[in-house]
């Protein structure tokens, strides 16, 4: 007989997340990844991001992605006997997680800071736009807003001006990296009452986690004086390094670190092993400043071989190099991790968590339906009957 599963790191901690769209549900289904007991709190109509697309057998890809394993229930939290059944969910919880709009939890009477003097061993976790202050903390935000609000699109895309020259990151990253700041503000948090027993209080903002992304561009343009240019598939400072088209029209990207790589690229791949003694090319500096000159040179020994024969000369001179790949290319990776997760009668295949550990599971559990444990819950937490859930000329607290 196998070994049983080790028990998770957060068994036993319960997570009571009033979350909507990506940021928080992406931190509380991690949590919920580490064993946690997370119940969600949806309004009536469910969770907006379960409308978002039909792409995971009718399901939203992106809800069944970052809500699996958590337990639904639907309040109207207008009406009083909702609010005090969340009362009681709150005073048996470790952890609160909420991304309504700034003020609106504190104008409900469960604001941060009150919550936390009612239960002192309480974790809170606020996840905003832009900071519960500030001139525009009121401000909507949306992944792709605070992408052009922070200048992460300032830096990604295509050489040029306008905004036609401007790249979107393709993904929710603003979203995702708020998750992941919450999620780690909230470990730290669990580690500090185990020492103090208080509870802690955490603000995230998808703003401020753009910006700390931003890190290195700000330093260079504030302290260097220069702001970075956008170039595509290239690097701003570094050379060479970027896409170029092989005879077969596959498209390789390289990444050149040091003198030491240069030469063997210049010897193994090149076949030109006198290149850096070529003052355009003898170093880093001099290479960005005739990049021109210099990519021509590699895309040309690139065009006259395939990628196979090119991929040979990079493996031979031990190059850095990626494919650039699509979607399908990444199904097909080969080192690409699944893990099976149903939906409804069905399953589907899911990317693995990025962190392997000793409790990972073979299959992930599905994501709810709307309160599609709320029965159970409200038997469990002494709450209202359905019938008196939901007052009929109420609307669902605005985000």
């Amino acid at each position: 007989m196998g070994q049983p599963m080790p028990r998770k790191p957060l068994e036993g901690i319960l997570v009571v997340a009033l979350e909507q769209a990506v940021a928080a549900p992406y931190c509380s289904s991690r949590l919920a990844d580490a064993g946690a007991r997370v119940i969600k709190i949806e309004r009536p109509e469910g969770d907006f991001a379960r409308g978002y697309d039909a792409s995971a057998h009718g399901e939203s890809s992106y809800f069944v992605w970052i809500n699996r394993g958590k337990e639904s229930i639907a309040l109207d939290l207008k009406n009083a006997q909702s609010m005090a059944f969340l009362e009681r969910l709150l005073g048996q919880a470790d952890v609160f997680i909420q991304n309504l709009a700034p003020g609106a939890t504190s104008r409900m009477g469960i604001g941060s800071e009150t919550l936390r003097e009612r239960y002192p061993r309480l974790i809170t976790c606020d996840i905003s736009g832009y900071g519960e202050s500030g001139p525009l903390f009121k401000m909507k935000a949306y992944d792709l807003l605070v992408q052009a609000e922070s200048g992460l699109i300032a830096v990604t895309g295509a050489p040029g001006q306008g905004v036609e020259s401007l790249g979107r990151i393709g993904v929710s990253v603003c979203d995702i990296n708020a998750g992941m700041n919450a999620l780690i503000g909230i470990q730290q948090a669990l580690l500090h009452r185990e020492r103090t027993g208080r509870g802690s209080g955490i603000q995230v903002s998808l703003f401020d986690s753009a910006a700390e992304l931003m890190s290195v561009p700000y330093l260079q343009t504030r302290y260097g004086g220069k702001e970075p240019q956008r170039v595509g598939l290239k690097h701003p400072t570094i050379a060479p390094y970027g896409a170029f088209t092989c005879a077969d029209g596959r498209d390789i990207v390289i990444s050149i670190q040091n003198e030491r790589e240069w030469a063997d690229f210049c010897r193994e791949v090149l076949h030109a092993p006198d290149l850096p003694k070529d003052p355009r090319a003898s170093s880093n500096a001099a290479r960005v400043a005739h990049r021109s000159w210099l990519d021509g040179q590699v895309a040309d020994v690139f065009a006259s071989l395939t990628s196979a024969e090119v991929i040979d000369r990079l493996t031979t001179a031990q190059t850095a190099y990626g494919n650039v790949n699509g979607v399908q290319d990444l199904i097909a990776h080969p080192q690409l991790r699944t893990r099976r997760m149903p939906v409804g009668t069905k399953s589907l295949e899911v990317p693995a968590l990025p962190w392997i550990t000793e409790w990972d599971s073979e299959a992930y559990p599905p994501a709810p339906g709307i309160d599609q444990h709320g029965h159970a819950l409200r038997e469990e937490f002494g709450g209202p009957d359905m019938d008196t859930v939901f007052s009929a000329d109420a609307s669902p607290q605005s985000a």
